[in-house]
Order: C-alpha cells, then sequence, then structure tokens
C-alpha cells in the first residue's frame, strides 16, 4: 500500500472519529517518523508490512475512542512538543488562554507556582518565555510529575521546581508573585466524562465534586495566604462557571475580577488581585 491509499485508508477504517482526515494523517506521520510534508511529496512511497501492521493497530485504538494524543504519545502546547501519558490531562488549545493571561502580568524575575500542573503545559510555557522567573510546578500525582519532569529536561529548562502535594499546602505565606492553575472543574456526575477523549484521562484531573469547584475552592483559599499583596490568581474552569467563580473570588478577597474568553468564545479564565 502506497501513502496516498494508506491515508484514504485510514480516513475510511476512522469512522467514529470527528476528524479522520486529521487523525489519519497524524498516525501514519507517526509511524513513518515523518511530517505531513512528506506525505504530500511522497504520495507513491510503499509501506513495509511492519509499518502497515503498526498502522493498523494503531487505526484499531483510535476507533475504539483512545486519543490520538495517548497513542503518538505526544501533543504540541504553546511552542512545545510535550510527552502525554494516562497519567496527565491532554493539554488543550483553550489553556493557551491562561498562559498568555499569565505572560500578561508576569515579570522576568518573578515566582510563579502552577497547581496541577499535569504534563507541565503551563509552566514549562511560562518558563521558555521568562528564563529569569521562577516556577514552582505542583501535582498531587507522583506519575503526573515524572511526566512533567520529563518534558522539562527535553526542553533544557532549568527554571521549574517541581513538588509533590496538594495544591499550595507546602508553600510558604507572602511567597508567590502569581499563581496560575488548571484544574480539576467538571461535575461529577457530567454526561461528558463517558464521551471522546475524556474516557481515557485520570479522573482526578477532570472531576471536583457535584458542583466541579471544589478544587477551585480550596484553590483561591489557600492562594489568599501564599500570594503577596496585589499579585494575582489565574483560574481555568468550566464555560458555565464564571459567575460562580467570579463570586468565589471577590468572597475571598480579591479585586479587579474579571473572566476572560477562549478561542471558541466562552468564558475560561477568572482572574483576580490579592487586595492589600
Amino acid at each position: 500500500m502506497n501513502l496516498r491509499g494508506a491515508e484514504q485508508y485510514g480516513r475510511d477504517q476512522l469512522t467514529g472519529s470527528e476528524s479522520p482526515e486529521i487523525d489519519s494523517q497524524i498516525l501514519l506521520c507517526h509511524v513513518l517518523a515523518k511530517s505531513v510534508v512528506y506525505l504530500h511529496t511522497w504520495p507513491e512511497r510503499l509501506l513495509d508490512e511492519a509499518q502497515l501492521q503498526q498502522f493498523n493497530a494503531l487505526l484499531a485504538l483510535r476507533q475504539l475512542g483512545h486519543p490520538v494524543a495517548h497513542l503518538i504519545g505526544q501533543r504540541g502546547f504553546w511552542s512545545l512538543d510535550l510527552e502525554v501519558t494516562k497519567d496527565t490531562l491532554i493539554p488543550r488549545p483553550d489553556t493557551e488562554l491562561l498562559v498568555s493571561l499569565a505572560l500578561d502580568q508576569m515579570l522576568p524575575t518573578m515566582t510563579v507556582a502552577d497547581l496541577g500542573t499535569g504534563s507541565g503545559a503551563v509552566a514549562l510555557s511560562l518558563a521558555i518565555e521568562h528564563p529569569h522567573a521562577r516556577i514552582l510546578a505542583t501535582d498531587y500525582s507522583f506519575a503526573a510529575l515524572s511526566v512533567a519532569k520529563r518534558n522539562a529536561k527535553k526542553h533544557g529548562l532549568d527554571n521549574v521546581q517541581f513538588y509533590q502535594g496538594s495544591w499550595l499546602m507546602s508553600v510558604a505565606e507572602n511567597s508567590l508573585d502569581l499563581v496560575v492553575s488548571n484544574p480539576p472543574y467538571i461535575e461529577q456526575d457530567d454526561p461528558h466524562l463517558s464521551q471522546g477523549d475524556v474516557r481515557f484521562e485520570p479522573l482526578s484531573a477532570l472531576v471536583s465534586g457535584q458542583d466541579g469547584l471544589d478544587d477551585i475552592r480550596l484553590i483561591i483559599t489557600q492562594a489568599k495566604y501564599c500570594l503577596k499583596p496585589e499579585s494575582w490568581l489565574l483560574i481555568e474552569h468550566g464555560y458555565h462557571q464564571a459567575a460562580s467563580v467570579q463570586s468565589l473570588f471577590t468572597e475571598a478577597g480579591f479585586s479587579e475580577v474579571s473572566s476572560e474568553q477562549d478561542y471558541g468564545g466562552n468564558d475560561r479564565v477568572t482572574l483576580g488581585k490579592l487586595a492589600v
């Protein structure tokens, strides 16, 4: 089978995918260890038997719903190619808004905490943009932290420190210039948990109580004591949670509270400044 035929074959096999053409290309490129340009440049090149078997195996797993990021072991985010595993949340494009808003508040030598770092997507994106900043990346999952550490090493980022623990429990009072987090925020009975990629992602990185806000409440409470006066807290949340999260910020004593929209026009990140 040549590459043109393999690409079409992959599209035809992925009847359950919302993006069969893209998925087929990515999986085929992974098998070949080549870029999409290679597929278009050499469409008549033939797959050998081992490559065809690997491609078929990946297509079968994708048809069962396994995320492409898990099948190829990586996902692009910001300017980084990141390793991802079943132990981490797959970075989403919408979370780049959190990075962008954090960069708006950052100065070169700040101390910044990224809570629930997972693959390290947010922490490492901030670290690469501000190499002289001190980034603290925390996660309760040892397995997730191991992935984040490998990603930091891969990209040569030595200004990130990793800590295992619950949010800000081990961080000193009045020690942080900025706190960012993409915490779990899905309601425990949300029907979307049985659909799409999230079926294969760790529930601990997705679900947070009956209303999805248990971890956000805890982060806001802890951040109030760990942030320096007039420092900022930024939290990603669900598209329908902005009003509730804003209220939690305000009740905790944060000012200039607002929510910003993601690429799809949904309220996605709420931020506020700790009052003096």
